[in-house]
């Protein structure tokens, strides 16, 4: 059955891309457009990578986890998608706060946040201005060495109600903490800042839809449930890959899969420097999540909460305590009819930070109970903003940081790739093996949405140099 996934495959390709996230589908559509004979592997049996969704029965369909990305996602995906995707993107206008520390809702957007922290935290509106203008100059080739922590105890020195307001959300976004550079947090949050927070109207299920016609369109040949088993090197250049026992020969790859896995797994590490592979062992895999996904009864509704809550009964801010077993923080995203429209339903996605060691060693019966705990928690805490939410709802299901590693394959079922030195390796593994390109989920800087699309961009630009020089 595996070989026939592969049916009318050709026994060449000009790029075989590996793996079907955001970042994979938009270097493959965009090579494609530049002319060249693509294949796309996805070892799942559908794309999107975290970008994805999932049905369940009475007419439930859940995005993975949350999916709120900056106003930059609309000029992306209208260059190098697609009008009609650009379209389907809106902004939330309910985001809300509430923690020991602070309860309010705010459109997330600079100008509300400089007013909150002018009126409500009381900060001098020239610190306000001269931090807004510091994180918006940040970026990847002017680093400095400073920590996100260093950087909040230069403009608001032991305020960590404002660190909290800051930088909790970029941490639900990205895995980012206070001890990594703080040019992670700055180019994140700058991004958000300039207009809110938006979402794809139609489902993380209708985007990929969209981008499987245009791909398809511009002569991409894709297959699912096709598992990549190894990266052919051959006299130190790519010379193609192994799919479901398959060989297939190609000029180039582009590995969408994660980091470590790609080099040390699907490629080997006899094909790199051996100070390349001490770097790659040094990399540090981000924290991975849990999520509950909670289905309302069809003919039910719920009032308007909020778009998107950050919720926490922690008495500070803690971004270890964020990702902690004993749960104290979770995001609440709500999907409202106008989300999915034409079907009429309401769900709500809980999402927590967390670390898998929490979860890889528990027996099954254990595994199961907390599974069941974190259900019973999260609807615990969901009560406070949908009162008598338990007589509305008809399904729910939890999800792992195990759950990530089986669907995803990420090394510890990692939900925002690699801490901030995976980076540097990605980029640097075509100067190592020529033609062969790494756009997955690294160095937090290129994770979520935006961050991934435009890797995979900038990935596709680099291979179309390489391949129009060969």
């Amino acid at each position: 059955m595996a070989k026939d996934r592969l049916h009318n495959i050709k026994p060449e390709y000009d790029v075989i891309v590996v793996g079907g996230g955001l970042g994979g589908l938009t270097g493959a559509n965009r090579l494609a457009k530049f002319g060249y004979s693509v294949l796309l592997l996805e070892h799942h049996n559908q794309l999107g990578g975290l970008a994805t969704w999932f049905c369940r029965p009475k007419g439930h369909i859940f995005d993975i986890s949350l999916h709120g990305f900056p106003v930059g996602m609309i000029k992306t995906c209208r260059k190098y998608w697609t009008k009609e995707i650009a379209d389907s993107i809106v902004q939330l206008k309910g985001v809300r706060f509430d923690n020991p520390q602070f309860s309010f809702t705010t459109t997330f957007d600079v100008v509300d946040f400089k007013k909150i922290l002018l009126d409500r935290f009381k900060v001098a509106n020239e610190t306000i201005d001269d931090f807004f203008t510091t994180v918006k100059k940040m970026n990847y080739y002017d680093d400095d060495g400073i920590t996100t922590r260093e950087l909040f105890e230069k403009f608001f020195p032991g305020r960590n109600d404002i660190v909290r307001m800051l930088m909790e959300p970029i941490t639900y976004a990205n895995g980012s903490t206070l001890d990594d550079p703080a040019i992670t947090y700055g180019i994140v949050f700058s991004n958000f800042m300039s207009k809110g927070v938006f979402i794809f109207q139609g489902g993380s299920d209708n985007l990929i839809k969209f981008m499987t016609a245009e791909m398809k369109k511009n002569g991409v040949a894709i297959r699912t449930r096709a598992l990549v088993e190894k990266i052919i090197v051959e006299k130190g250049r790519i010379a193609g890959v192994i799919v479901n026992g398959i060989k297939i020969k190609t000029r180039a790859v582009l590995s969408n899969a994660n980091l470590r896995n790609t080099i040390l797994k699907m490629t080997g590490e006899e094909y790199f420097p051996k100070d390349f592979i001490e770097d790659v062992r040094k990399v540090r895999m981000n924290n991975s999540s849990c999520q509950v996904y909670i289905g309302i009864k069809h003919g039910e509704s719920i009032e308007n909460a909020g778009d998107l809550i950050f919720s926490s009964t922690h008495p500070v801010f803690d971004s270890t305590a964020i990702c902690s077993k004993n749960i104290t923080s979770r995001t609440f995203s709500f999907y409202y009819p106008e989300i999915r429209p034409g079907l009429n339903h309401y769900a709500i996605v809980s999402s927590t930070n967390a670390k898998y060691n929490d979860w890889a060693d528990l027996s099954e019966e254990d595994y199961r109970i907390e599974k069941q705990r974190l259900i019973d928690d999260t609807l615990n805490v969901l009560e406070k903003y949908v009162p008598d939410v338990r007589k509305k709802i008809d399904y729910l299901e939890a999800a792992t940081p195990k759950t990530f590693e089986r669907y995803t394959l990420h090394e510890g079922g990692a939900s925002f790739g690699t801490k901030f030195e995976g980076l540097k390796i990605s980029m640097d593994i075509s100067e190592k093996i020529p033609g062969f390109f790494h756009a997955g989920s690294v160095g937090i800087i290129m994770s979520g949405w935006l961050g991934a699309v435009n890797y995979g961009v900038i990935c596709a630009n680099n291979m179309d140099k390489y391949l129009s020089s060969q």
